[in-house]
């Protein structure tokens, strides 16, 4: 019997313990907000991709920031996520972005980066299968959204399946599939913003990508699989702001304590770069590739504690979670982390660093592609 291939999100406690107790996706929010300044719309609407919603935390926030900025301003706001669990999520944070701006446009799929932007899949026989939902939310109240937005849970159970890959475990969808959401007392000024299954537009001033993959997978498939077809999805002037974990932090300390053979983040934002000029080609040159100091890119965050908490002795709900957050930022299988469970090394290593800096702090890195206008 082979074991299954490692796939570090597949632990839904892990990633709720770590996005509850770290305050990452709050600062990746205030981030893209500075590159909301930078934007210039065009009609019919503000377009907006977020490559990898999770909990819809980070897209939120950026509405809220996109509203702050563009308040009489349509919005498209399209996410690809192939989890049912953050798609649900996702959902129940919908209802007051859509009282707040009302003429919003909220598109949904569980596609490939390749396929998502366009909302349509590659392979014609795959296109043959596309479901195609189209909500339009009655009334104009929050409450009302969400318990329309519930009764969609038979049609995301029977169309957000997934198989996992033989080759590398990732999550691949069984039937490809769009959700659009939009409030009907805005159906009319939102006639030319509303995507038509078929019309394989993109043309995104915005693209988000955090964290969208493992990190010690080879710079040259991340360009290839992910930075190139979002780059290419982006409008004149458009911008893809992409995060990744960086290390050189406290979490990086912990781990490396019990794994020091193990490279935890070896392709770097220069790497990548390097990767995508290449996968782009010709196109190369329609697009600033400009790779900021670390002074303006490098992102840090923390976990949340109280300042009682880390002293001479720490309590052991406060250990766990610092140990989940430092194992699930490096990625580390659950193989691994079953070996540190019959003692306690891994403990007193987290106590050690937690008192040694008094908290525990981690770092990404960001890094913008815009295309020329």
């Amino acid at each position: 019997m082979t074991s299954k291939p490692f796939r570090f999100f597949d632990n839904r406690l892990k990633y709720l313990t770590y996005v509850n107790t770290t305050n990452e996706k709050w600062r990746i929010s205030e981030r893209i907000t500075q590159e909301l300044t930078h934007i210039q719309p065009s009609p019919p609407a503000l377009r907006v991709f977020d490559a990898g919603m999770g909990d819809a935390t980070v897209l939120s926030n950026t509405m809220r920031s996109m509203h702050r900025m563009h308040p009489n301003t349509p919005f498209f706001l399209a996410g690809k996520e192939i989890s049912l669990e953050d798609l649900r999520l996702s959902l129940d944070k919908l209802p007051d972005r859509l009282v707040e701006h009302p003429a919003s446009v909220v598109a949904m799929t569980n596609m490939f980066y390749s396929e998502a932007p366009w909302l349509h899949p590659n392979n014609p026989k795959v296109a043959e299968q596309l479901v195609w939902k189209t909500i339009v939310l009655e009334g104009d109240t929050s409450i009302g959204f969400q318990e329309q937005l519930r009764n969609l849970e038979p049609f995301l159970v029977e169309n957000w399946q997934v198989r996992s890959s033989k080759k590398t475990g990732n999550p691949l969808y069984v039937t490809p599939t769009v959700l659009i959401i939009y409030r009907k007392d805005h159906s009319f000024l939102l006639n030319n913003v509303i995507p038509r299954p078929g019309e394989r537009y993109a043309e995104y001033d915005l693209a988000l990508a955090s964290q969208p993959w493992r990190a010690r997978t080879d710079p040259v498939q991340k360009a290839r699989s992910v930075l190139a077809p979002l780059a290419r999805s982006l409008a004149p002037g458009g911008r893809l702001v992409t995060v990744q974990s960086s290390g050189n932090d406290a979490g990086e300390e912990i781990v490396n304590a019990i794994w020091p053979q193990i490279d935890l983040f070896p392709v770097t934002r220069y790497d990548l770069v390097a990767a995508l000029r290449i996968e782009l080609g010709n196109d190369a040159a329609n697009f600033d590739m400009s790779i900021p100091s670390d002074a303006d890119a490098l992102l840090s965050y923390r976990m949340h504690t109280l300042p009682e908490e880390i002293g001479p002795s720490i309590g052991t709900s406060t250990l766990s979670a610092a140990w989940n957050a430092a194992t699930y930022v490096a990625q580390i299988d659950d193989k691994l982390l079953e070996e540190t469970l019959d003692g306690s090394r891994h403990f007193n290593v987290t106590a050690d660093v937690l008192q040694k800096y008094g908290d525990l702090w981690f770092n990404d890195e960001v890094f913008v592609v815009s295309r020329s206008r």
